[in-house]
């Protein structure tokens, strides 16, 4: 993480809940530049941000900021898949190549094989292997990664570099987490509906629901104001390199992890999503039921704690991250933000790991282990 100091000066807002301002400046202290946490449950809404906006300044992140969001994607694009299937415009278990006929896709592999990462494709952002080594796709570390952070790639690129790749094991065979997979889901949406994936999702769930700040952003590099400042930093011949990366073109991690959001918008859909107000009870059950592996359902995961069921689905890209957990009934939630100092090492990830654990057990009275929330990219 940085060594960069900054003091944890903190706002809430809402009942006063110590035990969450002392988790989220402990957050801000472990290493992240600026923390943003919302919680909804039986006592109300809580927010409360730590940390800064950007480094070297004392001004506090956005309680209402944009943040990039990483593999919560997943989740707004399964929620997609799945809405078009209640409207009668796929079924989960057609071939995905049905729908992608350019591709020359195996004819095993479903759609909701690939909502549920068990179609075997190989990472476009790269696969770690069992033995500890890192098999690269597109770059998305380092110099090389700064140097081309405005880079467009298009979707059918990702893909037919996955599928230039050996298949990792014959669909639905095992379990193993691909960006791909849902670069895959984004394209099949856009191909039932012949609509850009922002304008179906603006219709299925921005809409219906009013959230006005979750953009899916396609190669554009803006994120909207207000938001905190995202850094990488990486050696340079030798010296090490500190470079603001808020702005870059998301596109090499696509329908993987590439959309923005703000903790008030999660908290709505995740809310309404667990509630029922989505989908159907049939196909919600559907996207809940979690594979053997991980516990990972349809574009969510599903966390047995002492208290019940815990859904979520969290996410992590260049500098910035998110969280966001739901009740079964969607009465609770909790939703963050986060931006860092990032580097190739991934270097936050354990402080990732135990700063969630602390926010999920104070929310939800629960003792939780780690989660899978997978930063091969997205």
């Amino acid at each position: 993480m940085s060594t960069t100091h900054h003091s944890t000066h903190h706002s809430t807002h809402g009942p006063d809940r110590p035990e969450l301002r002392r988790a989220v400046e402990e957050i801000a202290g472990s290493g992240f530049l600026g923390v943003q946490v919302r919680v909804n449950d039986a006592h109300g809404e809580w927010v409360g941000t730590a940390g800064s906006r950007e480094l070297g300044r004392e001004e506090r992140p956005p309680a209402d900021g944009h943040f990039r969001v990483g593999s919560v994607t997943k989740s707004f694009i399964a929620t997609s898949v799945l809405m078009l299937v209640a409207e009668g415009r796929l079924a989960l278990d057609d071939p995905a190549g049905n729908h992608l006929p350019g591709f020359g896709l195996d004819r095993r592999i479903t759609v909701r094989m690939l909502l549920q990462h068990t179609s075997g494709i190989f990472n476009h952002t790269g696969e770690l292997e069992e033995d500890g080594t890192f098999v690269p796709g597109v770059p998305w570390r380092g110099r090389e990664w700064v140097e081309d952070r405005f880079r467009t790639y298009r979707p059918e690129e990702l893909v037919r570099l996955s599928l230039s790749r050996p298949a990792r094991f014959a669909p639905g065979a095992r379990w193993s987490y691909a960006n791909t997979n849902y670069v895959l889901a984004r394209l099949v949406v856009e191909r039932v509906t012949g609509r850009p994936f922002a304008e179906e999702l603006r219709r299925l769930v921005l809409e219906p629901l009013g959230l006005t700040g979750t953009v899916a952003p396609g190669p554009s590099p803006e994120v909207p104001e207000p938001h905190g400042r995202s850094y990488y930093r990486y050696e340079d011949a030798g010296r090490e390199r500190t470079v603001d990366v808020t702005r870059h073109n998301p596109s090499w991690v696509s329908g993987g992890g590439d959309m923005i959001s703000t903790t008030r918008d999660l908290h709505v859909y995740f809310s309404a999503l667990m509630g029922g107000r989505l989908l159907p009870p049939g196909l919600l059950a559907e996207m809940r039921a979690p594979e053997a592996t991980v516990g990972y359902g349809l574009g969510i995961f599903a966390q047995a704690t002492d208290t019940g069921t815990v859904f979520h689905h969290n996410g992590a890209t260049i500098g910035s991250a998110a969280l966001m957990y739901g009740s079964l009934d969607g009465g609770t939630t909790l939703t963050a933000g986060l931006t860092y100092v990032d580097d190739a090492d991934v270097s936050v990830a354990a402080a990732f790991q135990s700063a969630q654990r602390r926010l999920v057990d104070e929310v939800f009275g629960t003792g939780p282990g780690p989660t899978a929330s997978g930063r091969t990219a997205g």
